[in-house]
């Protein structure tokens, strides 16, 4: 692998109770990058996360991440792994019981052996970092959505990883925090000189912080490039995704017999007459 990628997925397959989800993944995620992962609802995106991860052993295919194959380590391995990786998740995850300085400690005090007085410089920094020094004392409870996912993102650097992965950083947040988080994701990238990969449905947002997108589409590759090229591309799928628009090669309506057939006998529901 070249010493310039940090994640190489070659013809990775992963299968769900006989159900493929993901058929066929090629991707190579560059050292220093922020590169996002788009498609619909259900098309393998946290999925793929998880497989990079190592919380799921794919079906086929290889994972590599550095010099490690993912898929072909032991538990032991994957945590001394995972010590290099930050996790952003779906709404932030924070510990509810535990304070803003805790959570962000957590990392700190399972993976090292440092002192009370090192931990409680680095959480700082860290919260200094995403705006929220001054909310160290505060329970998750008492944060609003986007103080709870800057929270969480402060959690996620907090051991300076070289990969950090985001799980749908921007939902739920309203457009001035969504604009903090886009912002912080690619300051500390850069400045922590890290990997970011984020799945997200948010187009706009993601095309003016990241690198290079790759479109998913039924657990397949179906259109990659940067975002100067995603916006000015035909592709079908992607000038339907980008744009929000209702009709095109991803159908609204889930597939159905035709009205007539529906409406006349009953239509062969099992809860009709």
């Amino acid at each position: 692998m070249s010493e310039n990628i940090l994640v190489d997925i070659e013809d990775l397959h992963f299968t769900y109770d006989g159900r493929p989800v993901l058929q066929g993944i090629n991707m190579r995620i560059p050292r220093g990058k922020v590169v996002a992962i788009m498609g619909g609802s259900g098309c393998g995106k946290t999925t793929l996360l998880r497989c990079i991860g190592g919380q799921l052993r794919p079906s086929g295919g290889t994972v590599r991440l550095a010099d490690a194959v993912v898929s072909k380590m032991s538990e032991a391995e994957l945590y001394r792994l995972r010590r290099r990786m930050g996790m952003l998740f779906q709404f932030g995850a924070l510990f509810t019981d535990l304070s803003v300085f805790e959570n962000v400690a957590f990392p700190l005090r399972e993976h090292t052996d440092l002192s009370d007085e090192m931990i409680r410089d680095l959480v700082l920094m860290k919260l200094e970092a995403v705006g929220l020094r001054g909310a160290h004392a505060l329970m998750p409870g008492s944060l609003s959505g986007g103080m709870a996912r800057r929270v969480a993102l402060a959690r996620a650097i907090a051991l300076d990883p070289m990969l950090v992965m985001y799980d749908e950083p921007f939902t739920g947040l309203d457009p001035i925090a969504l604009g903090v988080i886009g912002r912080l994701i690619r300051t500390l990238n850069d400045a922590l000189g890290a990997t970011s990969i984020m799945v997200t449905h948010d187009v706009q947002e993601s095309l003016q912080i990241v690198d290079y997108i790759y479109f998913l589409n039924g657990g397949r590759v179906v259109a990659e490039g940067t975002p100067d090229e995603i916006r000015a591309s035909r592709d079908p799928f992607v000038h339907q995704f980008v744009h929000a628009e209702p009709d095109g090669p991803v159908h609204f309506d889930y597939p159905a017999a035709s009205m007539q057939a529906d409406f006349s006998l009953g239509g062969g529901y099992a809860g009709a007459a």
